[in-house]
């Protein structure tokens, strides 16, 4: 049987969870999950590094966040979030 909270993660869309949410649900600076994530000491998703460049781009995927933190986010939260940070 699957829980509410496996439904709910199955039926995210894919997307990303944005680095500063991650951070203010878990309560941590952003630099700290940014850095968290580059370093590996955080199993929530990678932070990538194309060749030459000099900036990260980050993925958190819901699944992982919600394994390390048991805090589910859900599209909605996403939209809702982004529009209040206009990101």
């Amino acid at each position: 049987m699957i829980s509410e909270a496996e439904e709910q993660i199955m039926s995210f869309d894919g997307g990303n969870i944005p680095l500063r949410m991650a951070a203010q649900i878990m309560k941590l600076d952003y630099q700290t999950v940014r850095l968290g994530l580059i370093q590996g000491e955080f199993p929530i998703g990678k932070a990538l590094k194309a060749k030459g460049s000099k900036s990260y781009t980050f993925y958190i995927s819901p699944k992982l966040f919600y394994d390390f933190t048991g805090c589910i986010v859900t599209d909605e939260m996403i939209k809702e979030f982004k529009e209040k940070t206009k990101q």
